[in-house]
């Protein structure tokens, strides 16, 4: 433990009167060994450019922090607000609030938010000429730099990173982040030695950077989606006529005969509901089984339990597990998320364990799916529903991935109800259809997905390979005591 000390004379000549301890010490320590520097604005300019909703036409390419990959890949999804899907509602809100702007090609977008870890990257990308018709969210930083933005691109990432992180704040709400905002940036000191010796050798340092962002860019070109390579082997497995039912889609008026609207037990007047799309997707399921998810169940479908403030312990040995935990298709364990021993033993009927299917019912989220992959103690949250398979009847690995498919996805689109608050319940989906094949089938569809998978992952892995090449040759071109030097770690510091 390091204790330290600070005047409030000092405090006061910080802006916004940040009392934080980390930038009182670790940000004056290092202004203290850099004496001699170029200012934020000397190498980059801020630059904002919103734009409004109804500026959009058509089909367009929208980016958030979560589509950018750590290696600065851009996955953007394509929208249309003529062709608005559940799936992407969230990015249409979003648009809709103003969170947009458009981008300039050798632009440099950052996070605003920043792992607290300096050995943690944080997510960057730099704008190319395809990147350039991408709209993005204003939760990116944009940056222009005023010279060699290539160099000053890695250099961020590798020699400048750790003022980065030192001048974010730490935020409630954000676990594990730390928040960049503009004006902070504008603070930041870049030493002068470090920059010129850079600068110095842009040319060879360029060509060497372009050499490995070309194998970085044929090694990309080879990528694929996690979602697409699922619903590739499910089209190519099951005959799915992927064209057909995207030419449906696409048909946006339709006639009906009112006896159709009689067909349901609810009377569903909806014109998403019939959507003949839906019923493409129906038949061509059905035409592999007649066999519904309720018959491969262990124990019905059950939806998760709520809580209240009081019942989060820190010091619990049981996580709640909520929508936010799966939002990466995964279940991601939050220990800010502990839960009391006695709502824990309270609540025993809603734990989950390994083979479980987590899927969001409500919100924007429905039908984002995760899969148990080794036993915990957790309560799974309400807006969320538990889908417990027989293993001897159906894979739970095989369910995972045809409950994230392309033709499940759309039959929760329709199925869902409600107007505000959107909702698919446990008696429509044990009656959703599912695949009836042998056990030896299910288990070989999942040896497929997870062979195509595993090849992406090391693709991904010479990627990040390759660019820790780019910022080593950053790293190698200085000779200073202050890029070597060892600052203390912020997780260690206390304030007195």
């Amino acid at each position: 433990m390091r204790i330290n000390s600070s005047d409030l004379t000092s405090i006061s000549r910080e802006k916004s009167l940040r009392c934080d301890c980390v930038y009182h010490v670790l940000v004056k320590e290092r202004r203290d060994l850099v004496q001699d520097f170029y200012p934020f604005s000397e190498l980059f300019d801020l630059v904002e450019e919103k734009i409004e909703c109804t500026d959009i036409q058509g089909s367009f390419m929208y980016c958030q922090i979560g589509d950018v990959e750590k290696d600065g890949t851009v996955s953007p999804v394509t929208l249309n607000f003529d062709e608005r899907s559940l799936l992407d509602e969230n990015y249409y809100r979003k648009i809709e609030k103003g969170d947009v702007m458009r981008v300039d090609q050798g632009d440099i977008l950052m996070s605003f938010l920043l792992p607290q870890d300096e050995n943690i990257l944080g997510k960057f990308t730099r704008i190319g000429k395809k990147e350039k018709e991408i709209l993005f969210s204003t939760a990116f930083i944009r940056l222009q730099a005023k010279k060699h933005p290539q160099i000053l691109y890695y250099s961020l990432q590798s020699l400048f990173y750790r003022d980065l992180i030192y001048t974010a704040r730490i935020r409630k709400g954000y676990t594990g982040y730390a928040t960049l905002s503009k004006e902070d940036l504008k603070e930041i000191r870049f030493q002068r030695e470090l920059v010129d010796l850079l600068f110095a050798q842009h040319e060879i340092l360029e060509k060497s950077i372009a050499d490995l962002e070309n194998q970085i860019h044929i090694l990309n070109k080879k990528l694929l989606s996690e979602q697409s390579i699922i619903d590739a082997v499910f089209e190519r497995e099951f005959h799915f006529d992927y064209g057909k039912f995207e030419e449906m889609k696409a048909h946006k008026v339709y006639a009906l005969p009112h006896a159709r609207f009689s067909d349901n037990p609810d009377l569903r007047f909806g014109a998403k509901y019939h959507r003949p799309a839906g019923s493409f997707v129906m038949e061509q399921l059905k035409g592999i089984s007649d066999k519904k998810i309720k018959h491969f169940l262990s124990e019905p479908i059950a939806l998760g339990a709520s809580i209240s403030p009081g019942d989060f312990d820190e010091s619990g040995e049981a996580y709640y597990v909520s929508m936010a935990t799966i939002k990466t298709f995964e279940v991601v364990l939050d220990d800010t998320q502990l839960v009391s021993s006695a709502y824990f033993h309270a609540k025993k009927s809603k734990t989950l364990l390994k083979g479980d299917i987590l899927m969001a019912r409500s919100g924007v989220a429905i039908g984002k799916t995760a899969i148990v992959r080794e036993n915990f103690q957790g309560i799974f949250a309400d807006f969320t529903m538990r889908i417990r398979f027989d293993p001897a009847k159906c894979s739970p690995l095989f369910a995972y991935y045809y409950l994230r498919s392309k033709y499940f996805q759309y039959l929760i689109e329709i199925f869902k109800k409600g107007l505000q608050n959107q909702n698919i319940f446990p008696i429509v989906m044990q009656e959703l259809p599912i695949p009836d094949v042998s056990l030896k089938k299910q288990l070989q569809i999942v040896k497929k997905i997870q062979t195509k998978i595993q090849k992406q992952n090391h693709l991904k892995d010479q990627i990040g390979s390759l660019r820790s090449q780019i910022y080593n040759l950053i790293k190698s071109t200085v000779e200073s005591p202050l890029s070597d030097q060892s600052l203390p770690d912020r997780t260690t510091q206390e304030e007195s």
